[in-house]
C-alpha cells in the first residue's frame, strides 16, 4: 500500500472508529468487510474495498461512487460523442 493510501485510509478510518469506540481495530476493520459484503480472510481485504465503502458508508443507496460522478453524461448520445471526441470539454 502507497503512503497516501495509508493516509487516505487513517483519514477516513479515524472518525468512524471513534464513533463506535467499543469495538478494538481489529472489531471495527471486520465490521466494516461485512458492511461492505466482504466475507473472506480480513488478510486479503484490500485497502480500495476499505476505502470505498468508508467513503460511500452512510451515502444514499442511489449516489454515485467517488471517482465516477466526473465521468457520469445524463444522455447517452452525449456520452458517445464526447467518447468520440466530437463534442469537446
Amino acid at each position: 500500500m502507497k503512503y497516501h493510501r495509508v493516509n487516505e485510509l487513517i483519514e477516513l478510518l479515524h472518525p468512524a472508529w471513534q464513533k463506535e469506540s467499543d469495538l478494538n481495530l481489529l472489531q471495527f476493520l471486520q465490521k466494516l468487510a461485512q458492511e461492505a459484503g466482504y466475507d473472506g480472510d480480513l488478510t486479503a481485504l484490500s485497502d480500495d474495498t476499505l476505502i470505498y465503502h468508508l467513503k460511500m458508508r452512510g451515502a444514499d443507496k442511489t449516489q454515485a461512487i467517488p471517482g465516477l460522478q466526473k465521468d457520469y453524461e445524463e444522455d447517452f448520445k452525449t456520452a458517445i460523442l464526447r467518447a468520440r471526441g466530437i463534442i469537446k470539454d
